[in-house]
């Protein structure tokens, strides 16, 4: 049986997608995922399909029983930032805990290769813009913190142990595949351009813009924005990275520009053709004013570059959401 990749939150929103960027290279995969916020019509047929949970280590380490497996994909981490302030040790548990039991098992698997969703979170306020990986790593919020914590973990365990690692510190991921296949499906949803959408297509009212008082030029938050489609590109090329050994680096992965609230919102008024209701709301807990990435280790060592901008974002998702709207 051919070694196969694992990735943990395949059924995911950004897990389902590097399982078909997998696919179409011919890579044999398997998904482990618990359900909790994933969706089992997201993992294409024929690949493999474990349910399971992190925080009970007997799910993963039986895995690794019955699969070889040659690399692991880690998108299973609880992931939003005002949760995280109100519910800190649900995002330990399940971010920190569920990584301990994880690396455990692959240690005790001989799996050596390790690729790791980590988020721009990490740098909390950044003092420089845009952001490059020498940045002063000191998260605002929980989700960063845990996220921090597991990077850590990752370096200590490759020091013990015959075990290499890349991590991806991702900006803001969106948009949804080509195929109208996978996109973003959250409940509660948080992320601002479903969200946006959402009004667009008459599923919701209005749309929260969470402070317009940020010390940006219209107040709104400005975010650097990837389409969830390069960022498995940058997966795959991380993972021939890591074959030959380009091992424990840390990579931003963005566009390098940055884009407001109000900006996102005329773009995707301009690609709908709707007139999108917005109302002022108060900041949320641990929402930095400006995330923008400088890319450029990414592009020079693993050979990245984004192909898709804002519109091919905006468009992508638009189309997931009539979908979504005409599915509900």
């Amino acid at each position: 049986m051919k070694k196969k990749v694992l990735v943990i939150g395949g059924a995911g929103y950004i897990g389902s997608h590097m399982v078909r960027a997998l696919t179409r290279e011919k890579i044999p995969v398997a998904v482990f995922d618990n359900l909790s916020t994933g969706h089992r019509s997201f993992v294409p047929n024929g690949v493999p399909f474990i349910k399971g949970d992190l925080q009970r280590p007997r799910d993963i380490r039986d895995v690794f029983k019955r699969f070889p497996v040659d690399a692991v994909m880690h998108f299973a981490a609880s992931c939003l930032v005002g949760e995280s302030v109100e519910k800190p040790l649900k995002y330990y548990e399940n971010n920190v805990l569920a990584c301990v039991h994880l690396l455990k098992a692959m240690v005790d698997a001989r799996v050596k290769r390790f690729i790791f969703s980590s988020t721009c979170a990490i740098y909390g306020e950044p003092k420089k813009v845009p952001i490059s990986e020498r940045n002063e790593k000191a998260p605002v919020n929980p989700y960063g913190q845990s996220k921090l914590m597991i990077e850590n973990m990752l370096k200590d365990t490759s020091a013990a142990h015959d075990f290499s690692y890349i991590t991806l510190r991702y900006f803001n991921a969106c948009g949804a595949h080509a195929s109208g296949q996978i996109g973003e499906r959250h409940d509660p949803e948080t992320h601002l351009i479903p969200n946006i959408l959402k009004v667009a297509s008459g599923r919701s009212r209005q749309v929260s813009l969470f402070g317009d008082d940020y010390p940006t030029p219209d107040g709104t938050c400005v975010r650097d924005y990837i389409h969830v489609d390069d960022l498995a590109q940058a997966h795959l090329l991380a993972l021939k990275a890591l074959k030959r050994g380009i091992r424990n680096e840390a990579f931003n992965l963005g566009i390098g520009k940055g884009y407001s609230v109000r900006q996102i919102l005329k773009e995707a008024e301009r690609v709908t053709g709707k007139t999108i209701k917005t109302v002022i709301g108060p900041r949320r807990p641990g929402d930095p004013a400006v995330l923008v990435a400088k890319p450029d280790k990414a592009r020079q060592r693993l050979g990245w570059k984004p192909r898709k901008d804002l519109h091919d974002i905006i468009r992508s998702a638009w189309l997931w959401e009539q979908k979504e709207a005409h599915r509900s």
